[in-house]
């Protein structure tokens, strides 16, 4: 308990001078950039819109609160695939391994976001020139996680953010923190657990590039001179969310998990949220999961002041299958969130625990 007094007012400490920062306030709201950065690309965390805060484990957690990593079984793998808001021609891939270090884990992640292929214009030539470039948006982590005791746990994860376009680019850091603490009943040890993160807090990122560069005549007329402009610094889209979760069991073979979740963005719109997880243990191994969830903001339900093309509902489930009892596991994850416009968001994804 002296351990988590000491880790919960370091955390407040650190979380006090940002406070100003996270305020949901609606005249900051596009002022910031990588955007993909609130993306949760994993299948299985999706399904619940990402508001298992308190309780994600494994590689998931280095994208919503990175204490959960310290969970991992031994060694993680995991890959996921999303087609973002179908018919948008964006997929988001993410890779990512965690294993297992004593009492705690350390974890690596990449993800990158495919934006298809996008015509070269110019001012002579608007229609297009016949040429095409792909944009790249790629981010690449690295985590460290440990149990401070059985029902405390914190964890770091630095961010490398890369954006480009053709002769453009831009590049910035991102820090992550966050603790998980747990407790219950004899009989259940991990009935109730409860989370907070701080997400994003970083550099701020600016493009530079030839792109920026053009060919003009000055006044005098007698030379053509390069002309450099530079683009306005943009900050990354920082975020303080809490949550909590009760685990409640209906016999061995049945459990249904209750989450909720705060967030609160200082560059868009606060959002809270619950969801339900269901899992079916057969031989005293979790084979099943059905998840669903709600995540609400101010105007969701107004199409006219709606700033979100998610709806807010998800769902998903997960299969999970061990090669030998007490052994390794794989596990197939599936998440589906409705949007309009364009044919909502479908994530699929394999997880390998070793």
């Amino acid at each position: 308990m002296i351990m988590f007094k000491k880790w919960s007012i370091g955390l407040l400490l650190a979380i006090l001078p940002t406070t100003a920062l996270l305020a949901g306030n609606p005249d900051r709201i596009g002022e910031s950039g990588a955007g993909e950065l609130l993306i949760n690309p994993w299948a299985a965390s999706s399904g619940l819109n990402a508001l298992n805060g308190a309780n994600v484990t494994g590689i998931e957690a280095m994208r919503l609160n990175v204490a959960g990593l310290a969970f991992t079984r031994q060694t993680e793998l995991g890959f996921s695939r999303t087609l973002w808001l179908n018919g948008s021609d964006v997929d988001i891939n993410v890779f990512g391994v965690a294993q297992k270090l004593g009492e705690g884990a350390i974890g690596i992640e990449l993800m990158t976001m495919g934006l298809g292929e996008i015509p070269v214009t110019t001012t002579s030539l608007p229609e297009g020139t016949g040429s095409t470039f792909k944009p790249g948006i790629s981010n690449f982590a690295i985590s460290y996680s440990r149990k401070f005791a059985d029902y405390l746990a914190g964890g770091v994860t630095i961010r490398g953010v890369s954006e480009r376009i053709a002769d453009v680019s831009a590049f910035g850091v991102a820090l992550d923190v966050g603790i998980q603490y747990v407790t219950g009943n004899e009989a259940y040890p991990e009935k109730v657990k409860f989370g907070i993160a701080l997400r994003n807090v970083g550099t701020p990122m600016q493009f530079r590039g030839d792109g920026l560069s053009f060919r003009s005549d000055p006044p005098s007329g007698t030379f053509e001179a390069t002309v450099n402009q530079q683009s306005q610094d943009f900050e990354l889209p920082s975020l303080l969310l809490i949550a909590a979760s009760y685990d409640l069991h209906f016999g061995a073979s049945s459990r249904l998990t209750v989450n909720a979740q705060f967030q609160s963005n200082s560059f868009y719109k606060d959002f809270y949220g619950g969801g339900l997880e269901y899992g079916l243990t057969v031989n005293g191994e979790e084979r099943f999961q059905l998840r669903a969830a709600y995540r609400y903001e101010d105007g969701l339900l107004d199409d006219a002041a709606r700033t979100t093309a998610h709806t807010g509902l998800a769902a998903g489930f997960s299969f999970i299958q061990p090669f030998r009892e007490d052994g390794p596991r794989f596990a197939i994850d599936y998440s589906y969130r409705p949007s309009n416009p364009y044919n909502g968001s479908h994530a699929l994804g394999l997880r390998f625990n070793l």
